[in-house]
């Protein structure tokens, strides 16, 4: 039986592909693409932010001056940064 159905698989035709026929890959755009309206900045916590709007000098605290990077992702729209 079992040579039956080995001689009965042989004998089945196998088409031929030519390479027209072959799959061409495809290929996909990223799924995020990238924004060139805005610029990666340093904050003063280390982290990188991406930020759209210019790097501002603001008064600090200790009356003196501190940049600081505007209209930024993330939960801060102003960032401070590391100078």
């Amino acid at each position: 039986m079992k040579t039956l159905a080995f001689a009965l698989l042989l004998s089945l035709p196998v088409p031929r592909l030519s390479p027209s026929q072959l799959r061409q890959p495809q290929h996909h755009a990223p799924l995020v693409t990238a924004d060139h309206r805005g610029r990666w900045y340093l904050a003063q916590t280390g982290h990188a932010v991406y930020c759209y709007g210019p790097v501002v000098t603001l008064p600090a605290a200790d009356n003196g001056l501190k940049k600081v990077a505007t209209f930024c992702r993330g939960n801060d729209p102003v960032v401070p940064l590391k100078e």
